[in-house]
């Protein structure tokens, strides 16, 4: 059996790689801007958009800002160069953890109405994972 060819655009771009870029954009966008705000704010004006923060140390916060952030240029940098490539799947496959131990961690303090932004960013990064690893990569 042959393996799943997409379907090339006039332009030659496959569908599913658009569409894998745009979620690697959003992802990257996201994650980039929540790590630049954990690096740069302190801790206490922090507390005030997200309340787990008080939970943690403040360089706790900071490591898990620079994590997002360097996570989020894992996402575009090496596909968008064609440079160390397999990086990329790597970076998503490190976001979604951190998204898996984040709704973790509100699932304990019951904080259920959070957990769904994590679920779709675990989603999403999984999606970017799947699609940029494998011989049949996109």
């Amino acid at each position: 059996m042959l393996p799943y060819r997409p379907h090339r655009t006039p332009r030659g771009v496959r569908r599913p790689d658009a569409l894998l870029w745009i979620v690697q954009a959003v992802l990257a966008v996201m994650f980039a801007m929540a790590g630049v705000m954990k690096t740069t704010q302190p801790k206490d004006k922090l507390v005030e958009k997200l309340p787990w923060v008080a939970d943690f140390s403040a360089g706790a916060v900071r490591f898990i800002g620079i994590v997002e952030f360097v996570g989020a240029l894992g996402l575009i940098l090496p596909a968008a160069t064609g440079i160390a490539t397999v990086l990329t799947p790597l970076a998503a496959v490190g976001l979604g953890i951190t998204m898996l131990l984040a709704a973790t961690y509100h699932a304990r303090k019951k904080e259920f109405p959070a957990i769904g932004l994590n679920a779709v960013l675990l989603i999403l990064a999984v999606l970017v994972a799947w699609g940029r690893s494998g011989p049949y990569s996109l």
